[in-house]
């Protein structure tokens, strides 16, 4: 594996050719330099998503790592009751059915202004399986043709939380980890561009996922389906993508503008404990 060494310490080992690095010599836990901070949102500008092994922080420092890159972001849907709402911890148990992020998605997207990223640390975890995929939605939109670029230029996609949070949705069915299903929960719909322009690099990314994108602005969703259906699945080709196999310390840091991911629901025997804080964005243009 080619590596790049970008400062004294800190060095970068890409996992795959569209999206995903490992950075290593790096303490999370520690009072980083603003020059390390630099370096590692450099990486994220560059990879999509970093990743990091053997680390050990608790909950105040992973807080103030995540402001070192922006405000938190408080998840609007998950049932944080009695919790401190800028952690949110999911829990996958024995027997659970669903776990959290089963589909192809890019986090909390039917809101006005989605996380610029999320910052998710691994406390258990098992010895095998419940790896996370990544897709680089720049290099999906890349590889389209300029016919479909074209299409797709101005078209805006609705994006809503019916299906995974509410009265309606059957997600919360043996999982451990709940989504709102109370009285006072209401949808949250925002329609947002299909092609987004990167904030920080001007790049351009695919920005539909299968969580909360459920129609092009003004058509039904029986209009929208065929094309929405086959950008979806363009956006997760294999050519994209990256596998992070977790470890107990593992931490993956990921850009929320211009990346989807999944959890991969293949340890049903094992317990799978993770920390997640995510920061604040804007409104995609």
């Amino acid at each position: 594996m080619s590596k790049l060494i970008i400062s004294n310490n800190l060095s970068i080992s890409p996992l795959a050719g569209a999206v995903g690095a490992e950075l290593s010599n790096v303490d999370l836990g520690a009072d980083l330099s603003d020059a390390t901070i630099a370096q590692i949102r450099q990486a994220l500008l560059d990879h999509g998503v970093v990743f990091f092994h053997d680390q050990d922080f608790d909950t105040d420092a992973h807080k103030r790592l995540a402001l070192r890159f922006g405000d938190i972001f408080i998840h609007p849907f998950f049932d944080t009751r009695g919790q401190d709402p800028e952690i949110v911890m999911i829990h996958r148990e024995p027997g659970d059915t669903h776990i959290v992020g089963e589909d192809w998605h890019s986090d909390t997207a039917m809101v006005e202004a989605p996380p610029m990223g999320a910052i998710l640390f691994a406390i258990e975890v098992p010895d095998y399986g419940g790896d996370t995929l990544f897709a680089s939605q720049a290099h999906a939109y890349n590889a389209l043709s300029d016919g479909m670029k074209r299409m797709i230029a101005d078209l805006k996609v609705v994006n809503s939380d019916i299906r995974v949070a509410g009265p309606t949705t059957t997600r919360n069915e043996n999982r451990t980890t709940k989504s709102r299903m109370d009285a006072d929960w209401v949808a949250t719909e925002t329609a947002h561009p299909v092609v987004r322009t990167h904030p920080e690099t001007g790049r351009k990314s695919l920005y539909c996922d299968r969580s909360y994108s459920i129609r092009f602005e003004g058509m039904t969703e029986e209009e929208s389906a065929p094309l929405l259906d086959y950008l979806m699945d363009w956006g997760t080709r294999p050519e994209f993508t990256c596998r992070f196999r977790w470890r107990k310390g593992s931490v993956a840091f990921w850009d929320n503008r211009c990346t989807k991911h999944i959890a991969v629901d293949d340890s049903h025997r094992d317990r799978r404990i993770m920390r997640r804080i995510q920061i604040a964005g804007d409104r995609p243009f």
